[in-house]
């Protein structure tokens, strides 16, 4: 079918086109950004924008040229699955963290299950103010009537259930952040934390660099693992705090690199 037979000759908005190019993944199962640009009647560049900001929104992944779809049932990714992944572990992990946080402070919370289960555990607080990108954390903590919730503004992940992309916003400038708590795919000496979603490790980078003390809060097995994106250089870690199942090698060179290791 012509492009001109799908699409009308006037120009676009801009969310038409980022619904029309996920209507045409979905019925071709791949697109490239030279179709899209001949059927949409914009520029190379202009599809590439687009490609890039459904991709932070987790509509899609990039790939040389174009994108595929993210599968919808991805049970790797989604917040209920991950949820139910080594509960007791995470559990520990989460009050072990919570421990840390004092009446008063400002902190932010990841959406990670892990962080979760830290806002499971601070519920109690009084006069605390959080920061989280989280669907589920967010609403978590709203039970508290001494919490206050912030969440930055953007696109949402709806198999995670957060918030993901770059944030212009401008209360990192306005709020003092003390600790930060975040949790990831995988931690490495050599990579630090990283996570599988670049728009989710695009965010968690500007708030690493926004706190004041970085935890990073992970079971055993996400040690020695390294997923697609980077969130957090070691240099920019302070603490870790992981299960007893977490290999002895792993837990020693990061304590000789000058990490905080706590075991839950």
């Amino acid at each position: 079918m012509c492009p001109s037979a799908r699409y009308p000759a006037r120009r676009m908005f801009r969310q038409e086109r980022l619904d029309a190019i996920v209507r045409r993944l979905q019925e071709e199962g791949c697109v490239t950004v030279a179709g899209l640009s001949a059927e949409l009647g914009v520029s190379a560049v202009t599809v590439r924008s687009d490609l890039t900001a459904l991709e932070r929104a987790g509509r899609l992944t990039r790939t040389h040229g174009g994108a595929i779809p993210v599968p919808l049932g991805d049970g790797a990714l989604s917040f209920s699955v991950r949820q139910s992944e080594r509960m007791e572990a995470k559990e520990r992990i989460g009050a072990a963290a919570a421990e840390l946080v004092s009446d008063g402070e400002a902190i932010v919370l990841d959406s990670s299950t892990t962080a979760w289960q830290v806002a499971r555990h601070l519920l109690c607080r009084r006069d605390l103010t959080v920061l989280t990108t989280g669907l589920y954390v967010a609403l978590e903590l709203l039970r508290a009537p001494g919490i206050t919730v912030f969440m930055p503004g953007g696109p949402v992940w709806r198999e995670a259930a957060c918030v993901v992309g770059s944030w212009d916003g401008d209360l990192l400038r306005e709020v003092h952040l003390g600790r930060g708590f975040f949790g990831g795919r995988g931690l490495t000496i050599a990579e630090g934390l990283t996570d599988p979603h670049r728009g989710e490790a695009e965010l968690k980078r500007r708030l690493v660099a926004a706190v004041h003390e970085v935890t990073v809060i992970v079971d055993a097995t996400k040690l020695g693992k390294v997923s697609l994106a980077p969130c957090a250089a070691l240099e920019a870690i302070h603490r870790v705090i992981t299960d007893r199942d977490a290999p002895e090698d792993i837990v020693a060179a990061l304590r000789e690199a000058g990490v905080e290791v706590m075991l839950a």
